[in-house]
């Protein structure tokens, strides 16, 4: 009835397009921005002499649009977003009015994972979603009273005041609970780091950080003061940034400019792999912290691509190293051949482009310019910022017209001493292997396994839009799940749902009766049989500490597939007695 598929879903994060020409080459940025609000939330206050109201508002534009606009009214939720107070308001009263606006906050919020695994689940308990989904509800609570705030309207001053005060305390005791410990590795020199530091001070860096190399991380940008919601740990002038502007100076983009369908991604990333050696380079202290070597999933050797067998990544890694090697193909050797003193051919051999491809993938950066373009872009100083599930900042991707600069605002506190992480994006362990070279800690919520089940032609009621309406289907480790009862089991419910109605379009679910309880157990041994399947196909791991760096990348990656999948084997073979439990007792 159904399998998994053969490349793993990650929504809202760029993909590698791997049948595209030159235009796509660098498709793939690798620090996806947080900021879209302007997406999602229209803020909106409203005020008469004694009542008043915050508004949050979902966007029509969203892609969830239908389905969150359902689950919000399916949770009591007014449609248009007001939360009501006035200017007397209690202290418990104004919690409550926080506690309304940060649950309607973190379904506005939900991304398609999120949404498919937790909040089609009206019975899902009132609480946190996901870390990221947490600090994008609370910041764009604080970003609605804050616009309250700046309109001058001083009758509810105070109220606002104190909202703003307890949110920001809500989001420092969420914080206090994600914290990870920081343990810099000692007599570790990060001199070449220091220059770079130095160098974009002088040009106008502002930074409340400083390089360090941290246990498990290998560099990292350390608070040197206590940093609060708000404060701004990093701020990069426009002019230290590396764009598409600098081809324009260069001898290569009369060359480049004339090859019908390069992107400016393409000919940026050949201009770096020229750059790295000019002596006389504005970014040689930039290019002078740059790695020998990345160690992402593209340097993967056969070793270690041998051990992904059984793997959705296997397959990804493949296909986007035979993507890379198909452009730089279509490349090299013609425009050395034709332009040697132009393109060095030992500047541009195969080893240097993929060092420039994963250069540009794991360093890349989308930043919307105050013109309204959006460019991909190499930021000195931002790439010592590491990736976390539970990350300090957020929101970085736009260029603040006032200043002409990017600037790096936490959304929760960060204590000095403490390592400073960025989002960058909602992406899967897979995605991270592949583009960065590391494994996240943490339980990663992204990492999924897509399911190719072919779809049933059923009708469905405007009641079961929120389980019926889904054309792609997927699992994750069922630890996520708060919901492991019967008809839940740790299991997503839109495919329990799905997999319901291909036995019984007409299924009454969720009600205990002997028909219902028959088709729960086959729907459970159905999907027990083709985990099952992949933990057979998957096999044993050994790790040798004498293995390769990306031997054993492969096989951390590895032991998280077969923990996902012995995970919903376990959920299967517990509903499965749940259910003979219930089944026993109606034949009784």
């Amino acid at each position: 009835m159904f399998s998994y598929c053969n490349a793993l879903i990650v929504p809202h994060a760029s993909s590698l397009t791997l049948t595209c020409g030159l235009n796509s080459l660098l498709s793939l940025p690798a620090f996806s921005s947080m900021d879209d609000d302007e997406q999602h939330l229209n803020h909106n206050s409203v005020e008469s002499d004694d009542d008043h109201s915050l508004v949050l508002e979902l966007s029509e534009n969203d892609p969830l649009f239908e389905k969150k606009k359902k689950l919000l009214e399916a949770k009591g939720f007014d449609p248009k977003g007001r939360a009501y107070f006035n200017s007397s308001c209690s202290p418990n009263s104004l919690n409550s009015t926080l506690e309304v606006m940060l649950q309607r906050a973190r379904i506005i919020h939900l991304d398609e994972v999120e949404f498919y695994f937790a909040g089609v689940d009206l019975l899902h308990p009132e609480g946190v979603y996901s870390p990221r989904n947490e600090l994008d509800a609370f910041h764009s609570i604080l970003s609605v009273i804050d616009e309250s705030l700046s309109s001058g309207k001083h009758m509810i001053k105070n109220v606002l005041q104190d909202l703003r005060k307890a949110t920001v305390d809500m989001i420092c005791e969420f914080g206090d609970k994600i914290r990870k410990e920081t343990r810099i590795v000692a007599n570790s020199s990060c001199n070449t780091e220091k220059c770079l530091l130095q160098w974009g001070e002088n040009n106008g860096v502002r930074t409340k950080l400083e390089i360090a190399y941290v246990e498990g991380a290998g560099r990292g940008a350390i608070a040197i003061e206590d940093l609060k919601v708000g404060d701004v740990a990093l701020e990069i002038p426009v002019f230290v940034i590396i764009s598409e502007e600098l081809l324009h100076e260069s001898d290569m983009f009369p060359v480049l400019g004339r090859i019908d369908g390069i992107s400016s991604e393409t000919m940026l990333l050949l201009w770096s792999m020229k750059e790295k050696h000019n002596r006389n380079s504005k970014f040689k202290c930039y290019f002078d912290t740059l790695p020998e070597v990345f160690n992402t999933g593209l340097s993967f050797g056969i070793d270690a691509i041998m051990n992904l067998d059984g793997t959705l990544l296997l397959e990804e890694i493949v296909q986007a190293k035979e993507h890379l090697r198909t452009q730089y193909d279509e490349l090299f050797p013609a425009l050395c051949n034709d332009h040697p003193d132009i393109f060095p051919p030992e500047m541009y051999t195969w080893d240097q482009f993929l060092w420039a491809c994963e250069l540009w993938y794991s360093n890349g950066m989308k930043v919307m310019f105050t013109d309204g373009k959006l460019k991909t872009c190499l930021i000195p100083v931002a790439g010592f910022l590491n990736h976390s599930i539970c990350p300090h900042i957020m929101h970085y991707g736009k260029v603040d017209s006032t200043s002409n600069s990017l600037k790096f605002a936490l959304s929760r506190p960060c204590n000095v001493g403490e390592q400073c992480y960025l989002s960058y994006g909602n992406l899967s362990s897979s995605h991270l292997v592949t583009f960065y070279g590391f494994l996240p800690q943490g339980e990663n919520p992204c990492d999924v396994i897509p399911l190719d089940i072919e779809a049933a032609q059923t009708d469905f009621t405007e009641d079961e839009h929120l389980l019926s309406n889904w054309t792609t289907h997927m699992v994750r480790g069922t630890w996520f799940s708060k919901n492991h009862e019967i008809f839940y089991y740790g299991l997503p419910p839109p495919l329990l749902d799905h997999l319901r109605r291909a036995r019984d379009p007409m299924l009454q679910t969720n009600t205990i009766t002997q028909e219902n309880l028959e088709i729960e157990l086959e729907v459970l041994e159905d999907l027990r049989s083709t985990f099952e399947g992949m933990m057979e196909t998957l096999g044993e791991t050994k790790l040798d500490n004498s293995s390769s760096w990306d031997v054993k990348l492969a096989l951390e990656f590895k032991d998280l597939q077969r923990r996902i999948v012995c995970s919903i084997v376990t959920s299967c073979y517990a509903g499965c007695k749940l259910v003979e439990h219930e089944l026993s007792k109606c034949m009784a």
